[in-house]
């Protein structure tokens, strides 16, 4: 798996019954490669339903009928879920081996086609929102318009910062040439880099997957040989996050955003107000958090403090226990099955089938995500699963998410979508059900406590860090508004950050200074991070509702998951009686971090 491979079929084998190690997927349900002669055929009959789409709706909903206005949008969704099968195999595609220059030449001419037949319906959802309130809600009385209300309400959300027609046309038409070419630049880059370890040239992700091992020595080997990889092509990536972040600052001004994170939040459909709570509460707990955890760490391993290369680092005593691929699917579907027999069954899915591609390999997508495809069709997964305990929960988090993707699916493509606020409740929610069915069955002392400590650590890195990448970002934005940042500055303020976030107790190297160029968020999501610390803290307060015996609760997780993008996260979390404008709210997530210290520190 070593060298770039152009053939797909090759690639994406599927793996035959349940495999022993990590598989990798088939994305034959898609399209059995690029050059397939139905991939291509779905992509015109897009273009040509555009097309007639746009000759027969340009112009005239203001005078529209309501059943013709319901059949309209009916359309468009159609038109939109079979481009987005086409693109989604790119992505995947791509994704599988990101240094292979076809991959990702294939990946932008899907990407210039999707962009023609988009071009074609974007009058679509401008005018919609040139309708008056009045104009729009004398055609509800139809019930596929008022089944669509959900995403009307969506897209009307963007009206006081849409532009003319005419600019509208031509931000769309080069956006492939604009932030999405500097992001292909960014998956490339980071695709193609080898780090020196010892002498031995590793991708990105074998040696990340370093910085817990339990030699310290290795650990310090990764640490630096990243750093002074990441260092190496300093200029690329700053170059990278300069441009994008300059070409944030036009487009927000040109929409009228007030502020860097306001699209995000609007998109996420959160108040300023709230966000800014989540926030203030978590940096406010630094001290009992990441401070406070940090110095016990540092004690167990007879130090003042630790090295950044020892954040992650197992346990002294630990036995750097590994799971095989088959352990690590029984345990997430048995913690899956004890909640819910619905939530595993939807989940076995992706390993009864070659839906997971969690082998890792050169060129590969470091990361892990679940890509949700279309309604359709079904989700993917991709991981790197090297057998930790964090790879298990990995593995549980992406499935979270799938069984997230499949309950949304019966509200069509245009509804199915959630905010990333909720985006990140089952996923976080299924981490949280294997971590307790763990640590149910665990009554040695020295065991427990190595559980404990690597949940903490995983939230500290869900919370408190991402909130620190959310900062970091932040200032990033408005300073860039200011002039453009060097690597020396980005360096500082990334440092800073990191010094605040994670304590006195925490030392820092020279090298540590690049550890921001390789986070993808930045990247391709601006301000997505503070979705995670939210989803943490929101899945703490509802796992306390589950604890407390909540009736029908897992009738009603089910009921929320199925909801996808219909419902305000305060409308999904009420009939649990949590309420997140509530200030507490908060602050009762973050207690549950709180009190896992707490023990680890009793039992210490």
């Amino acid at each position: 798996m070593g060298n770039a491979m152009n053939d797909v079929a090759a690639l994406d084998a599927p793996e035959a019954g349940r495999a022993a190690e990590p598989p990798v997927w088939d994305l034959c349900d898609l399209y059995a490669g690029p050059d397939a002669a139905d991939l291509d055929r779905d992509l015109k009959l897009a273009l040509d339903e555009a097309r007639a789409f746009r000759s027969e709706f340009e112009g005239k909903l203001a005078g529209i009928e309501p059943a013709r206005l319901g059949d309209a949008i009916s359309r468009y969704e159609a038109i939109f879920e079979r481009l987005n099968k086409a693109m989604s195999f790119a992505q995947l595609h791509f994704a599988a081996d990101m240094a292979d220059p076809a991959r990702g030449r294939f990946l932008q001419t899907l990407q210039e086609r999707y962009n023609a037949v988009s071009a074609e319906t974007l009058f679509f959802t401008l005018e919609l929102n040139k309708l008056t309130d009045e104009e729009l809600d004398a055609k509800r009385g139809d019930p596929v318009v008022q089944r669509y209300a959900p995403w009307l309400a969506d897209v009307r959300q963007y009206k006081p910062h849409q532009l003319s027609d005419e600019v509208e046309a031509i931000l769309h038409d080069k956006s492939v040439t604009g932030a999405r070419a500097w992001s292909r630049l960014f998956d490339q880059t980071i695709a193609e880099l080898r780090f020196d370890m010892d002498g031995e040239s590793l991708t990105l992700a074998d040696t990340l997957n370093f910085l817990d091992n339990p030699d310290g020595s290795k650990r310090r080997s990764a640490a630096k040989a990243l750093g002074q990889g990441l260092g190496a092509r300093a200029g690329v990536f700053t170059l990278i996050v300069n441009t994008l972040a300059k070409d944030k600052e036009v487009d927000d001004k040109w929409r009228k955003y007030p502020h860097p994170v306001a699209y995000r939040n609007l998109t996420n459909k959160v108040d300023d107000a709230v966000v800014d709570a989540l926030v203030s509460a978590i940096r406010d707990a630094y001290g009992e958090l990441a401070h406070r955890y940090y110095r016990l760490k540092a004690r167990w391993f007879g130090r003042d403090g630790l090295d950044y290369w020892d954040r992650n680092a197992p346990l002294p005593g630990d036995d750097n226990r590994r799971f095989s691929w088959e352990e690590g699917r029984e345990i997430v579907l048995g913690a899956f099955g004890g909640f819910d027999g619905r939530m595993a069954g939807l989940a076995r899915q992706f390993f009864d089938n070659p839906w997971i591609d969690a082998a890792p390999r050169p060129g590969k997508d470091p990361g892990a995500f679940c890509h949700p495809v279309v309604p359709s069709a079904h989700p993917y997964v991709l991981m790197n699963y090297y057998g930790r305990s964090r790879d298990v929960m990995t593995l549980a988090h992406e499935l979270g998410h799938a069984v997230h993707q499949l309950l949304a699916a019966e509200q069509g493509m245009l509804m199915a979508d959630t905010p990333l606020t909720l985006a990140e409740t089952a996923s976080v929610f299924g981490e949280m059900l294997v971590f307790r069915a763990l640590l149910d069955q665990q009554s040695d002392p020295a065991a427990r406590r190595r559980l404990l400590a690597g949940k903490v650590e995983s939230m500290l890195n869900t919370v408190v860090r991402q909130t620190a990448f959310h900062e970091f970002e932040r200032r990033v934005h408005c300073e860039r508004r200011l002039g453009e940042l060097s690597s020396e500055r980005l360096g500082e303020i990334w440092l800073d950050i990191q010094r605040e976030s994670l304590g006195p107790a925490m030392r820092f190297e020279d090298e540590y200074q690049y550890y921001w160029s390789y986070i993808p968020h930045f990247i391709h999501s601006p301000f997505y991070v503070y979705a995670y610390a939210f989803g943490d803290c929101l899945v703490n307060s509802l796992y306390q509702v589950y604890q407390a015996g909540n009736a029908g609760f897992a009738d009603k997780y089910v009921d929320m998951l199925r909801a996808g993008g219909t419902l305000r996260h305060d409308e999904l979390l009420a009939p649990f009686g949590l309420a997140p404008r509530d200030p507490a709210f908060w602050r009762r997530g973050l207690d549950v971090i709180v009190g896992f210290i707490d023990e680890l520190e009793a039992l210490d």
